[in-house]
This record gives C-alpha cells, structure tokens and sequence, in this order.
C-alpha cells in the first residue's frame, strides 16, 4: 500500500478528451505529467481542456491547494514512462492498439503500475500478451474526468491484489473515488445501465414518441436529480415508505414482467434515424457552442457536488475528503512561511453574488470562517481533537467591508494571530483580490470549549503549545489598525 505522497509524476499515453482530463486532474493536484500523443495537435486540445478545468477547479475547491505542476510534452512512450509513478494508458478503443502501447512500455517500464481508460475492453483481454500482467488494471473515469470522481477499478485475470490497492490510493489521492468492480465484465457496472438508458431512448426516437430535448428533460428535471445524490436503489427505497425496499418491490415488481421497454434489442442505426436524431439534438443546442456547454456542465456540476460537500453526502463526501488532502498537501509544499498565514483561497462561485453584483455581505464571514478552521487545525484543533470533545467558539465577530468582489475573482485570506491566553485566542483576518486589493477584514475573538460540558475550558497542553508557538510568529508584527474597532468609529 502506498502513503497518500507516493504519487508524484504520472505517464499519460493519449491525449484525447480523456486522456485530457486525466492530465488536468493531475497537474491540478499538484502531479506532474509526461504525455506521449503523436497528435500535432495535441498541445492545443489539451490547452482547452485546461481552460474549463482550471475555472471548474477554482469554483470547486476552496482552502489552500499546490501549485499546479508541470505538463511534459514527451516524443515517445519510453520517454513518457520514464521515472513515472503510474501509466495511464487513454488511446483507441481497439485492443491491438492498446496491446502495442503496452508492448511498448514494458520496453522500459519494468515495474510502474498500468491504468487502462477502457470503457469496456476486458483487462484480460488487455494483459494476454503482457510479460508482467500483475500490474496492468483498467481505470474507467467519467467526462470530464477532472470533476467527476468515480472512476471504476477493474482487474483481469491476472491482475494482482497489490495492484488493485495500490490503484485504489492513487486515485484517492487525485480527489476520486475508486469503485472496485470485483467481477470482470464487459462494460464494467456505469456502462452497462448508460447503456441500457441509451438503447431505450434510441427507440423512443426511432418510434417518434419523444425528441431529443424532451428525453433530456425527462431525466434532468425528474430522476436525474434523485440519481445524482442517492443513486438507484437508495432512491427507491426511499420511495418504498416507511415499508422501505421489500414493500416496493412488491408494489412495483410485477411491472417488471410488463412489455414497456425493449432494452433487450437495439434499434437500426439506419442514416434515417442517425439524422433524425443529429438534427434534434442540433436544434436543442444550437444556442450554445461545444465549449459552452462544456462550461454550462462544469458549472451545473460544480453546484451539485459543492451542495453534496456541504452535507458530507455521496459525492460530497470525496470531494471534502480530496480538499482537506490538498489543504495539507499546499501547506507541505510551500516555502517558510511569511509573518501571516496564508488560511484560505478560493475562486468567487456564482452563487455567491447577490443583486448588487458583488459577493454576499455573509460569504465575507464564511471566508472568515474558513480561515479560522485553518488557524486551528494548524493549532492541532483536527477532527480528532474536536471529536475527543475540544474546540473553539467564536465569541465575538467585527468586519470591515473595504471593497467590492465580483464572481470569478480569485481571493485569499491572509491570518495575524494577535494573542492567545489561556482559553481566549483572538484573530485578525485580511481578505484580498489577486492583485493584493485589500476586500475585507475580520477580527475574531474565540474561546476554547469542552463540548462534553458546553462549558469554557483549557486547551490541552499540546494545542497550548503549538498556538504560543505560532502566536510568538505574530508578536513583531504591527497591531492592524482595524483592530479593536467599534462600528464607525476609529480605535
């Protein structure tokens, strides 16, 4: 089993969509990527994918991330393979392709995991000419692969156990959610109900009973919003009442035998039909363009999974996970600190503006927030601390609203710790723009709490210890000029 830092350089053969949104996951993680396409325009797709998932990420993630690593254009797959951690192997669907890039990379790579995007090729159909098939698994992620977290682990036959864990904690570490398919399959568990949906809505087209358009609204404005965040099963057993899964069954079992769909036969993809079904969809987007769809989806995607994070659910659960690793992973791979504390980055989500244009009054006091939980998790106040029943109240709140901030702008907050004594810690916050534009600032007082009691109480000794250490950091510094203020008043 790998540590959550062994993942450092990763191999990208194929640079499609893809392999693009393999590459920008990584490098946006703070992975540095070698990638082989013979393609000559290789470098100008992966440039607009990097576009969206760049702006994608920024809205998604908040708190401090690495520096976005190096992009290595590589002119073959031994020079692409060499040094790396993983392979991520995105070319053609055809299995004589793949073959001669494993061929290949087993040339030079002798040890370095294989991860197959296959989206339905069996990995030991993969691996059977392979010298070391132990280490090759097919990886399935889901467009855009630099948002989406699910990616399917599959092994073949002769696919080791160390593989598939070692995989596992890799893509944990790239903020994705690795789902172990324990039985070889083709098309893998996703596929095959897209699959199925896809065949079904081919035919409802065929038959003229619906459009395009209007399937799409089928789905996005009914079960597709359940499915986002309970799945199947869980959605209908909720809808089983209070009686749960074994009611609905009952209740909505014997439709099952009734002849509503034709999933079991696939309609004639005749030039009729294929035209048929282009012109429709032309219709239904003709508003937008491919790269504004795109940008409508990241943006539709990231409201969902930061709705989910908010409440720890499904999605929402990796994704806190990924952004408390790339908290840790930022604050690791920055220099000595400056006097401030660097505790909280993010990107303006759209949600955030109100009817003036600018940032919501009370999303100031959420960056705040944040950068106090910053401050005290550096202190040692961690989910364990808390969960043994110790923490930190904020007592008392003063902002000061010094400019205005428009959705998209990149801001941060930079922390002075102006005391701590004894069960009082007291904060002075600056919130600013990207250009060093002074937004904001908030000054926090904050007493130290024994949950089990709701009552005021001592830090322990260690987190005494390492808050004195970090306050003595701060004891030079000028005292801010907000400091003490009262409303409209200077000090």
């Amino acid at each position: 089993m790998t540590s959550t830092n062994d993942l450092q350089r990763v191999a990208v053969i194929g640079g499609g969509v893809i392999g693009g949104g393999w590459v920008a996951r990584c490098l946006l993680n703070g992975i540095t990527v070698n990638l082989y396409d013979p393609d000559p325009n290789a470098a100008r797709k992966i440039d607009a994918i990097m576009v969206n998932a760049r702006m994608a990420f920024a809205k998604l993630v908040d708190g401090l991330v690495p520096p976005e690593s190096k992009l290595r254009f590589s002119d073959s797959i031994a020079s692409a393979v060499d040094g790396a951690d993983l392979i991520i192997e995105a070319v053609p669907e055809r299995l004589d392709i793949k073959q001669s890039v494993y061929h290949d990379i087993e040339a030079t790579a002798a040890d370095t995991l294989i991860a197959s995007s296959t989206s339905g090729i069996l990995p030991s159909d993969l691996q059977a000419h392979m010298a070391q098939p132990d280490r090759l698994l097919v990886a399935h992620p889901f467009n855009p692969v630099y948002l989406l977290p699910l990616v399917e682990l599959v092994g073949g036959a002769k696919t080791s156990q160390s593989a598939i864990d070692k995989a596992s904690q890799m893509f944990r570490q790239l903020g994705m959610h690795p789902l172990h398919v324990r039985t070889e399959i083709p098309a893998f568990i996703a596929d095959r109900f897209l699959e199925a949906v896809w065949r079904e809505a081919l035919w409802l087209v065929n038959d003229g009973v619906a459009t395009t358009a209007e399937i799409d609204d089928a789905i996005r404005y009914g079960f597709g919003l359940r499915w986002a965040q309970m799945g199947l099963f869980e959605t209908y057993r909720v809808a089983g009442g209070e009686a749960g899964m074994a009611h609905f069954i009952a209740q909505f079992g014997p439709c099952l035998q009734w002849p509503w769909t034709k999933l079991t036969d696939v309609p004639d993809l005749t030039d009729e039909l294929v035209n048929r079904i282009a012109n429709q969809s032309d219709a239904q987007s003709k508003a937008y363009s491919i790269r504004q769809l795109e940008q409508i989806r990241d943006d539709n995607l990231v409201a969902i999974l930061r709705q989910l994070e908010q409440r720890n659910w499904g999605a929402g659960q990796t994704v806190r996970s990924w952004q408390e690793q790339l908290n840790a992973s930022a604050i690791r791979s920055m220099p000595d600190p400056t006097p401030l504390i660097r505790s909280y980055e993010t990107t303006v989500p759209q949600d955030w503006v109100d009817y003036n244009g600018h940032m919501t009054e009370h999303r100031y006091l959420e960056c705040f927030s944040h950068a106090t939980d910053e401050i005290m998790r550096q202190g040692g106040v961690d989910d364990a601390y808390i969960a043994a029943g110790g923490s930190f109240f904020t007592v008392e709140t003063h902002i000061c609203h010094i400019d205005e901030v428009m959705a998209g702008a990149p801001i941060y907050v930079d922390t002075q710790i102006l005391s701590v004594a004894g069960k009082k810690m007291r904060l002075f916050h600056r919130l600013y723009d990207k250009s060093g534009t002074l937004l904001a600032t908030g000054e926090h007082m904050l007493l130290h709490v024994d949950m089990t009691q709701r009552r005021a109480s001592q830090p322990t000794a260690l987190v005494a210890a390492k808050l004195a250490k970090m306050a003595a950091g701060h004891a030079t510094l000028a005292m801010p000029d907000a400091a003490g203020r009262a409303v409209g008043m200077t000090r």
